[in-house]
């Protein structure tokens, strides 16, 4: 079974990869957590995606499509895979055809969550992170039990670059301006589905676990 998924930031492809990976028994592959990761090491890569991210752009396709090589050359991805936030251009699309030819797999569904701009900006501008642990929380539905203070190691949290609302921003025009298209270039695939992402999250989940099942 190999799912990628598509939406605009926060709206909740990280959220529902997990519920899919926990029902199918097939790896989360987010370039974003591996991207954070970096960051958080202060790895060659990391420095250099920090200052795309930062800025709200995308990291380079080069970049991400190396590193999506080696995720997929692991073991765990014999079965399938859930992609949550890559490809997020065509050529990253064109790169992952290629990449899926070359070892015989195939996209199974393309799964895609909409929701509107203010939804978006009012999710993600309420979420915090903690830079010790990594755990993250959202003011909205997910809140820490004490101010600002993360459940797990006690540190303070902090909002991220890129979940300020004049980031976000930016961020949704890149998505319509570099993402969206890949909408069209699955649907001449019959590959797309597409999930109203303002839902209740356990709905969501139950709309797209009715798809999955039906895949051969």
């Amino acid at each position: 079974m190999n799912i990628i998924l598509i939406g605009p930031p926060g709206v909740g492809k990280g959220t529902q990869a997990k519920n899919i990976i926990k029902r199918y028994q097939v790896p989360h592959i987010s370039t974003g957590e591996i991207l954070r990761e970096n960051i958080k090491k202060q790895t060659k890569l990391g420095i250099h995606a920090k200052t795309f991210m930062d800025m709200g752009k995308l990291v380079p396709d080069y970049d991400v499509l190396g590193m999506v090589s080696r995720r997929l050359a692991d073991d765990d991805c014999f079965h399938g895979f859930v992609f949550d936030g890559f490809p997020r251009t065509i050529p990253q699309a064109d790169g992952l055809s290629k990449l899926l030819s070359n070892t015989d797999k195939r996209l199974d569904r393309v799964i895609v969550l909409k929701a509107s701009d203010e939804i978006i900006i009012k999710r993600l501008s309420s979420r915090r992170s903690c830079n010790n642990c990594g755990r993250i929380y959202n003011l909205l539905f997910n809140s820490p039990k004490n101010d600002n203070k993360c459940d797990v190691c006690g540190e303070e949290l902090t909002q991220r670059e890129d979940d300020k609302p004049e980031t976000i921003k930016k961020r949704l025009d890149i998505y319509r301006l570099q993402t969206e298209p890949l909408i069209n270039y699955y649907e001449k695939l019959d590959l797309t589905v597409f999930i109203n992402g303002e839902s209740d999250i356990n709905n969501i989940s139950e709309e797209i676990f009715q798809i999955l099942d039906e895949i051969d």
